[in-house]
């Protein structure tokens, strides 16, 4: 399998990063590392050849009930808690606009999402958008809002039919 991004590791410059969000940044200058370390969530970043971080993605196993979930998706599954995967943040550095970095990033945690959704169990990917902004991005890729909540998914069989 080939994926745009790498994990995060101590090589890699984060200094530099700036994505014009400070909770995105701070999260990738202070908190990324030691998540990895105690396994609350997978950090991949896509890289320039001199290793500074042009964007990252979190992925981490997660839940959604099933009341959440549209009828016509919902009808089919047994359980009141269903598995996903957890994009918890994606950020890209400002000084690459107009690449399509997000785009890149997005798919690619939706690849690893759904290569990684064929030996453990998840029916979606999840999202919590950060603001209006993200939350029309992800619309445009067709993520779904669930409802009474803040939450977006995309459901896994239609993330297979991407790849």
């Amino acid at each position: 399998m080939s994926y745009f991004t790498v994990l995060l590791n101590s090589s890699h410059i984060k200094s530099e990063f700036n994505c014009g969000q400070e909770l995105l940044d701070t999260y990738l200058h202070r908190q990324a590392m030691q998540d990895i370390k105690r396994h609350l969530a997978a950090c991949f970043v896509a890289i320039t050849p001199e290793n500074v971080i042009k964007g990252y993605y979190t992925l981490s196993n997660s839940s959604v009930q099933k009341d959440l979930i549209p009828e016509d998706i919902k009808k089919k599954l047994p359980y009141i808690d269903l598995p996903v995967t957890l994009l918890g943040r994606l950020a890209r550095d400002k000084k690459y606009d107009g690449e399509r970095l997000g785009e890149l990033l997005l798919l690619d945690a939706l690849k690893r999402s759904y290569d990684a959704s064929i030996t453990i169990g998840s029916m979606a990917v999840i999202v919590d958008p950060i603001d209006r902004n993200a939350k029309n991005f992800y619309l445009k890729y067709g993520f779904i809002e669930l409802p009474d909540s803040k939450r977006m998914f995309i459901p896994m069989k239609t993330i297979s039919e991407l790849f």
